[in-house]
């Protein structure tokens, strides 16, 4: 599994938020195990758009999509209860 570059404005809202160090923690979980209990990784609604998110932690979430059969691409990290 791999991932595109990351958008500078993702990486500004991860160190404004201070979930960089939990963000590579749990991205490297997904890279090696997309299904590891601890990401909760599940498609999203609606399921046309094939999108896909992981948790960071309780409140954070990474919402990414294939554009390859093993390449991801972020498409939003955000405050999952907002």
């Amino acid at each position: 599994m791999r991932i595109n570059p990351l958008d500078p404005e993702f990486n500004k809202y991860l160190s404004k938020h201070n979930l960089s160090k939990k963000f590579n923690k749990q991205l490297n979980l997904f890279l090696n195990n997309p299904n590891h209990p601890s990401l909760n990784t599940e498609r999203l609604e609606p399921k046309q758009y094939k999108l896909y998110s992981f948790r960071i932690d309780r409140k954070y979430r990474v919402v990414f999509l294939f554009s390859e059969p093993d390449l991801i691409e972020v498409v939003e990290i955000n405050d999952h209860y907002r």
